[in-house]
């Protein structure tokens, strides 16, 4: 188990925010005396660390997030940390190194972690941070994104713990229409998602361009961001942020042939950073409305109020 802390303290969304935060990789399975109840799977948790000015008594949302076909969990380290610094827990499990095209056991392995949190997480937690069971989100990139809504709308995989929010970070449901991962999540029958909780999705504006002609679109047309929104019911959000890629949300540095694919394999903007701030920034507003009850973040931005670090192609609200 190995971790690292970072301090920063600004209230804006769209920057880190008032709380340093941690990150710490925990592996799976074998139980010690840091973590007598194992994970199912390796997480990286990020999570506040409330400074010597602040509440040292600090009980936080939860946000259980889902990493995108052939990444890390690392790979998103920063933009988890953005998340934390302004008040969350985020668990982000790693599903699989090697994937074929069966979802299942993803699905299977991220209701697993959920049903864990209620009984390891606390351990793993220093002892002045709790986490706010009754305030859990749900969160994907990319096949992520497929595999949270896919959990969030199965009766036969449920959950211990009561999912309050869904957020879909350019969802992909395959190569094309037709050509789904089992399980097919999207049925392109609108507004037909039965789900009991708010949704948000955002896009990329470039995840559907072919960056080499040998290669598919990361997120094709007929299995993207817009065929996920079309499908949600109110209430829902939407967001494609203009001139940014499939992949733009992930670190600046991704080590490794499978970081240095995810520079080369998808249509990318010119800088990750401000696609990763405007990212984590929308995720905040949308968690703090619908697990926080502060839904002034998000109402800034419906009434354009609020500067954003990207330029938007598509706003829609449906609530």
């Amino acid at each position: 188990m190995s971790s690292c802390t970072t301090s920063t303290a600004t209230s804006n969304i769209f920057s880190s925010g008032d709380y340093a935060t941690k990150v710490q990789m925990v592996e799976a399975g074998t139980s010690f005396h840091e973590v007598p109840i194992p994970p199912p799977k390796p997480l990286l948790i990020a999570m506040p660390m409330p400074l010597p000015s602040q509440s040292q008594d600090g009980e936080f949302p939860l946000l259980v997030f889902s990493h995108g076909f052939l990444l890390y969990n690392s790979f998103y380290s920063q933009l988890l940390r953005h998340v934390a610094s302004h008040g969350f827990i985020v668990v982000a499990p790693q599903l699989y190194t090697m994937a074929g095209p069966d979802t299942n056991e993803e699905i299977k392995s991220t209701a697993q972690v959920i049903d864990w949190l209620s009984e390891g997480l606390q351990n793993l937690l220093p002892q002045h941070v709790k986490a706010n069971l009754n305030k859990v989100g749900l969160a994907g990139h990319s096949r992520g994104g497929k595999t949270s809504f896919a959990l969030a709308l199965s009766k036969e995989i449920t959950t211990t713990l009561k999912l309050s929010a869904l957020i879909g970070v350019d969802p992909v449901d395959g190569m094309d229409k037709g050509k789904q991962t089992p399980p097919p999540v999207l049925t392109y029958v609108p507004h037909s998602f039965d789900l009991d909780m708010p949704v948000m999705v955002i896009g990329s504006g470039l995840g559907e361009v072919k960056r080499n002609p040998l290669f598919p679109p990361c997120a094709p047309k007929g299995v993207n961001h817009v065929d996920f929104f079309e499908e949600c019911k109110e209430p829902a959000c939407y967001f494609v942020v203009k001139d940014y890629g499939h992949l733009d949300m992930l670190d600046d540095e991704t080590k490794g042939i499978r970081g240095k694919l995810s520079h080369c394999l998808c249509k990318n903007g010119k800088s990750r950073e401000p696609m990763r701030k405007f990212v984590g920034g929308i995720m905040v507003a949308f968690m703090k409305a619908y697990l926080g009850g502060d839904s002034s973040s998000l109402v800034a931005i419906e009434n354009k109020s609020e500067t954003l670090p990207v330029e938007l192609e598509t706003v829609e609200f449906h609530l």
